[in-house]
């Protein structure tokens, strides 16, 4: 018992591969490598062992050896997330969901997908298509995030503003738990009122109350016809009252609403080596779609007399509406390269937050009045999906300033923001999730009697503290 209650990585490696058969167990240096690095680069793994189950079995199985070994584990999938919420730490076992990416079934008559949860989010996308489907969530790393860190995450992206968050797209989910059991809700209902919903208590419990292993999935009717405009404005305030516009026009049509300022666009313009699709500088960008399932020109009709009328108005002060799916994939390519383009002029600062929709103009003047304020020269890159309220709001040095320097204000122009946020009744973390890198701002900006609520879940399922540790709730 004692060997077992502090057993040594090779004595739980063995008993892992044991138990789960050969080739599941990876402890080699150069086979964890891909597990240990995280996205951002602010944190890295330190455990010594991976398990790559291809069965909920298997799961349950490692799960059980571990809680009986009283060691901590960490779900993983594709370790794409970007606040350090698959990150494990010595002594404990990551367990990779990579090996379990089957699409079980797609029912395109009650319109769902059962899928397991290592599944790529882009497979899943063109499974759905392939079927006459579609599955809406969409984001930059769908190439290689997986369905259960979307669902662990609450996954947002660029179609919230239509169809929702993950959480409004899965219907059913299989678990397993901290101590190994196996919870199977896995049922393609719309309506089942018989008690609390746990499948909520999973969707954005960044794997703290058990491990994601199945799900099944919402599916909508593939889109016939799709109209995506780059528009140009002066101001926030002029963007808003363009959605309300089409929103009055075109109801639910209107998929996405993007806000990019002019600062942004150059930057992913300058990184990629692509000509402005609007030739003029201006202020403030939206990138807009409208999508249907009828076909014809309809929305097309819509979107060109709503633009049309918005131009009269000096509403927008120019647009451009993609002539062919070619050109509308590059104008997503500019949005989608932001990140990448800013990471080209140093070291930066990034902030997920939300406000009610209306606040937004608020918030982006008084943030930039602040962080300016108080650092001289700090470049803001300001996107996001400005139609659900959730905004990117990343910082640059100034020009004549040092990464390290910059860095080292880290703390200071964070609070900034989120303070900023928070008093216009906004959240620090819209889409992105806590993990372990603003399990402090958990802290400083929750309730407590909410904080108090969510340690009592917390509890009541891993009592033991052992299920992804020191993550959302684990350091509170």
């Amino acid at each position: 018992m004692d060997e077992i209650s502090t057993p040594s990585q090779e004595w739980l490696a063995a008993r892992l591969s044991e138990a789960l058969g050969s080739g599941r167990v990876v402890t080699a240096p150069a086979d964890l490598e891909p597990f240990l690095h995280e996205e951002r680069g602010l944190y890295r793994s330190r455990s010594g062992i991976v398990v790559l189950p291809r069965s909920t079995e298997e799961v349950a199985a490692a799960v059980s050896i571990c809680a009986e070994a009283g060691v901590s584990i960490v779900p993983q999938g594709g370790n794409s997330g970007l606040v350090g919420g698959a990150v494990a730490g010595e002594g404990e076992v990551l367990i990779s969901l990579a090996r379990m990416n089957r699409i079980l079934s797609i029912d395109p008559v009650d319109f769902t997908m059962t899928v397991e949860a290592g599944a790529i989010l882009e497979t899943i996308q063109d499974a759905a298509e392939a079927a006459g489907c579609l599955f809406p969530l969409s984001l930059g790393a769908q190439g290689s995030c997986q369905i259960g860190g979307n669902i662990a995450t609450n996954a947002g992206g660029i179609n919230v503003l239509r169809y929702g968050n993950t959480r409004d797209l899965v219907l059913g989910l299989e678990a397993v738990l901290p101590d190994g059991r196996i919870w199977n809700g896995l049922r393609a209902l719309h309506k089942d009122n018989t008690g609390y919903a746990l499948k909520h208590l999973f969707i954005g419990s960044e794997g703290t109350l058990g491990i994601v292993t199945k799900a099944v999935l919402k599916l909508f009717p593939l889109p016939q016809e799709q109209q995506l405009a780059l528009c140009a404005l002066g101001t926030i305030d002029d963007a808003l009252t363009l959605l309300s516009r089409l929103k009055g026009r075109a109801g639910d049509s209107v998929t996405a609403f993007e806000l990019i300022s002019g600062f942004a666009l150059d930057l992913a313009c300058g990184h990629s080596g692509a000509a402005r699709p609007i030739a003029e500088a201006h202020p403030w960008f939206v990138l807009l779609e409208l999508s249907g399932s009828q076909g014809g020109s309809a929305l097309r009709d819509t979107l060109e007399e709503s633009l049309g009328e918005a131009l009269e108005q000096a509403i927008i002060g120019d647009a451009v509406i993609a002539e062919s799916l070619d050109q509308a994939a590059s104008f997503w390519r500019l949005r989608e390269r932001i990140p990448e383009a800013q990471k080209s002029i140093g070291a930066s600062i990034k902030h997920d937050v939300s406000v009610p929709v209306s606040r937004i103009p608020q918030f982006v003047s008084e943030a930039g009045a602040a962080v300016v304020e108080a650092l001289p020269g700090t470049r803001i890159c300001v996107f996001g999906h400005l139609g659900d309220g959730n905004l990117h709001y990343n910082l640059s040095p100034p020009a004549d300033a040092s990464d390290a320097a910059f860095m080292a204000r880290y703390k200071e122009l964070n609070a900034i923001v989120h303070d900023i946020a928070h008093r216009l009744d906004g959240s620090f973390s819209a889409e992105h999730g806590v993990g372990l890198l603003k399990a402090a701002e958990l802290r400083r900006y929750k309730d407590p009697l909410e904080i108090e609520l969510m340690q009592r879940v917390k509890a009541a399922f891993d009592p033991q503290g052992r299920m992804n540790p020191g993550k959302l709730l684990g350091t509170i």
